[in-house]
This record gives C-alpha cells, structure tokens and sequence, in this order.
C-alpha cells in the first residue's frame, strides 16, 4: 500500500455500544495494526436529537476495556481533530457551498407537509418507495425548480431549507468492495439526500465524508447496514474531486437462533449481554448487562468477536489482541452473516480462566469472597482456586467451593437417596477411623489410605466416595476429595463426616 493505512471507527452517543459495533472497532483496529497503520476514534454526533448523555464516556471506557486503543480521539486528541462532530460544525457548511457552486446540490425549500403529499401522490400513482429523485424534485420547491430570483428571495427572507445532492439521473455507479467485491447500483435507486439541515448542522452523509478525507482515511471498514449508501458517497467524492478510500462492508452478526440481526431483545431473551459493559439507561435508568460485569476476561470476549465473520484459515481459536493483529486480513473475512454463539463465547472465557496463574486468581478470588462476607480461614486460596479453575468459566464460579470455607447446611437428596445403603453407616464410622489413623494429613497419604481401606474392605469406590463427598461438601459432585480434605484439615474433615453420619441416624 503506496499510503500510510488509516482507518477510523465513528461510532454515533445514541446509547451504549452495542458487541457488533465492538466488532466493527476491533476489525479496524486489527487492520491498522496489521498494516502499520493509525486507528482513530470519531464521535459522530451530527443528530444532537438522539443524543444520550453518558454515551460517549461509555464508548470510551469500552473500547479501553478491550483493549483497543485508539491513536487520535476526542480524549487523546491528534493532528486532524477535532474528532467530535459537533466541535467542527463551522467547517461543514464550505464543502455544501462547494457542492451547490459545482451544481451537484441544491436549495430545498419544501416543507414536511409538501413532502408527505409528494409521497402520497406518489404511491397513489403506484410507486411502491417514493423518492426525492431526478423526476420528483422538478415538482417540489427547490433551486432547480424555481428560478434564481425566487430563490433569492426566499434565502434572503430567511424561509428555511436544506441542502439536497443531486443524484444524476441515468447512471450506473460501481464500487469495489474489499469483502463483497464489485457493486453496481443504479442512480434511479439513490434519492437526493439532503447532505445539510436547516439546523445548521451537516447529515451523515456529508459530515463522514468531508471528516472521512480531512482525516486522510485510507479504508472505511464498516457495518453492512452502509452499503446502501455507499454509492452515494462514493458520488460525493467524485463530486469533490477526491480520491475515494477503499470500502469493506462487515457482515451481520446474528441472532443464535432464528434469524436476524442480534438485538438486546434477543440477549434478554436468552440471557446473555450484547453490551460490553453494564449501561444504565439515563431516562429509564433500566439497566442492561455486560460482559465485563457478568465476569468475562476482555481476552476471551474479544478473541469470541474476532471469530464472529472472521477466521484465520487454521485450527488455531485461542489468540491474543498481538496475534490477532499478525494474523488479521479483511480477505478471511466472509460475506455472510455470523449466529453469536453465548456457549462458545463463555469457552473462550474458561480457556483464558485456566491459562491465568493461581496468584491472579487469587486476587480476584479474594474480591468475590469479600463480596459474599466469607472467612477463608487461613485455607491457602491458591491452592483453592487451583483446584477450582478446572471447573470453573468465571471466578465467580469458584464460589461452587464455598464448602471449604464453611460447613455444608444441607446435602444433595439426589445422592444421598442413590448412593445411602443399610451398611453406610457401618463405612463411614470405619472410614473416619481409617482417616483419623493418618498424621501427615496430605491429599496423596489421604487417597493412599483411603484405597487402602477399600482394598482391606473389599469395598468399590461408588459404595464409599459419594458419601464421604455429600458429608463434607453438601454436594454430590466436585474436584478431587482427597484435596478438599486436605484443605480443610482432618479434624474438620473427621467433624463433618461425624455430622453427616449423626444427620443420617437421626433421619
């Protein structure tokens, strides 16, 4: 590539960002990277009507979350800001009078009523989507339509307008997509959009473009709901002069079941967030989950999004931001839309879960145990979260284990009405002599005594383990139980087994 690559992600305050607009920043992010390129960060925030205070610190904290910085920001700053919309409106309005001088815009003066009966005429004539178009604005009010002096007149009187491209009338416009490959639309399928509000401030369509060539933006990597309108900016830089930046359109992420683009709608439904972080709506202060405050590693929900229309051509799933940034190119990414899948995504978290030492389990650990007001009794947490990481997807998980800090307050029925026969009781009065007998209480001399005894009583392990597991722990399943004995100590061990059996005899 003869420029430097630059890419942008702009995403617009309307509320929280959503995973697949994480995505859209992250496919940016991995294509600078990967071409030694600048990724930016552009609030756009054009529509002041929709408008969400707290969404754009949301953006921001998220985005830092995830690791994915940008190198130009509102926050950060850099050569080309600003980059918040509003904070270059005044720039805006030359580039519309360039379009009105060069004739490829003009003055619209309709009102909305004018519009809503140009549409109704319009449908009433058979046409299934009425345009402002080649063949409708010749009957609306506008500079093409009246004359230089009637227009005049009303700028002067100070009637209100707005600026509208216009589309030429028979033309086919192409564009290369990096994803899709070739599109051809046809100018009769573009209306003229208005580029400039009669609020002063620019549209989508000519604010992304004008910052999109200021900013020197070599690719626009950008969600499928654009493609649409990328013939029309691909006329508006035609119409300027300029060069136009190499266009790659993503591909949806879908709904796990079904079929559709995933919404938060489908996340309540099936229970798992869409956000990356816990959004609090400001007017109905509803609150949303995210993936951050639901207990998942930035790693693993960024590695699952990565994989979400993505792959790298190998077995290989596992991979962190540095080697998705060598292995990212947009040719791997495909044209169809991907099903979020929520059980991969939480795979991803528990790999990432066990590949974490034991020492920064710890710390989390000891958070979540704090939370729940539980005393870890001096057990050694490292060698807990050792023993519980290989069952666990999130820390939070690991609370399964609560057994070892405090006594069970009840037993599982299930295997207690399964595995408790007539000479249980004889066992386990045995097995707490034989466990009592052991003077260096260790997980290995606990399990060498423990298959002594069942050899020496000719006892199999389904007679004798479940029981001594649903006496110490409550439950019926769990890590091994020669460790978790040796964890809480042999006079714990011997007292809860006590208990049980009492429980038991007293039924």
């Amino acid at each position: 590539m003869s420029k430097k690559v630059r890419v942008r992600f702009a995403p617009s305050p309307t509320g929280p960002l959503h995973m697949g607009g994480v995505r859209t920043a992250l496919y940016n992010y991995l294509f600078a990277k990967a071409n030694n390129g600048d990724f930016i960060l552009r609030i756009e925030d054009t529509d002041q009507t929709r408008y969400v205070p707290g969404a754009e610190e949301y953006i921001s904290e998220a985005l830092k979350w995830c690791g994915i910085i940008p190198i130009e920001s509102p926050w950060i700053g850099g050569q080309h800001g600003p980059y918040r919309q509003s904070d270059r409106k005044s720039m805006y309005r030359a580039y519309a009078d360039q379009l009105l001088e060069s004739g490829h815009a003009y003055y619209a003066f309709d009102t909305p009523e004018e519009l809503n009966e140009m549409r109704e005429r319009m449908k009433a004539a058979g046409v299934a989507a009425p345009q402002y178009n080649a063949i409708t604005r010749s009957t609306m009010k506008n500079s093409v339509s009246l004359s230089e002096d009637e227009v005049a007149k009303r700028l002067e009187l100070g009637e209100p307008y707005v600026i509208r491209v216009k589309i030429p009338r028979n033309e086919e416009i192409k564009l290369k997509d990096e994803i899709r490959g070739w599109v051809v639309v046809h100018s009769a399928n573009i209306d003229d959009k208005v580029l400039f509000k009669s609020d002063g401030m620019p549209t989508y369509h000519l604010a992304n473009i004008v910052d999109d060539y200021l900013m020197k933006i070599t690719h626009v990597i950008r969600g499928e709901e654009w493609l649409p309108s990328a013939p029309l900016h691909v006329l508006l830089y035609r119409f300027f002069g300029w060069d136009e930046p190499s266009f790659a359109h993503l591909p949806l992420i879908l709904k796990p079941d079904g079929n559709g683009k995933l919404s938060k709608r489908d996340g309540d439904r099936l229970g798992f967030p869409v956000f990356p972080l816990q959004w609090k709506d400001p007017k109905t202060e509803d609150v949303s989950s995210g993936y951050r405050e639901k207990g998942y590693y930035p790693e693993a929900f960024i590695n699952a999004l990565a994989f979400l229309g993505w792959n790298p051509g190998t077995e290989k799933e596992l991979f962190t931001l540095e080697e998705l940034c060598e292995a990212f190119t947009l040719e791997r990414v495909g044209k169809a839309g991907a099903k979020y899948d929520a059980d991969k995504t939480k795979w991803f978290n528990q790999q990432y879960l066990r590949g974490k030492t034991n020492g920064s389990l710890v710390r989390e650990f000891t958070e979540i145990l704090k939370g729940e007001n539980i005393d870890d009794k001096g057990i050694d947490l490292k060698q807990v979260v050792g023993l519980m990481k290989e069952r666990a997807t999130f820390v939070s998980d690991m609370l399964e284990g609560r057994y070892l800090f405090e006594k069970p307050a009840a037993y599982d029925e299930k295997t207690i009405k399964k595995k408790w026969k007539e000479q249980s009781a004889e066992i386990t009065t045995n097995l707490i002599f034989e466990l009592d007998k052991i003077e260096d209480f260790t997980s290995d001399n606990i399990e060498r005594s423990f298959k002594a005894f069942l050899e020496t009583k000719s006892l199999g392990f389904g007679a004798v383990l479940p029981i001594y597991r649903v006496f110490v722990t409550g439950l019926g399943m769990g890590p091994s139980m020669f460790a978790i004995s040796a964890l809480i100590g042999k006079a714990e061990t011997i007292t809860r087994l006590e208990t049980g059996l009492n429980a038991m005899n007293g039924r």
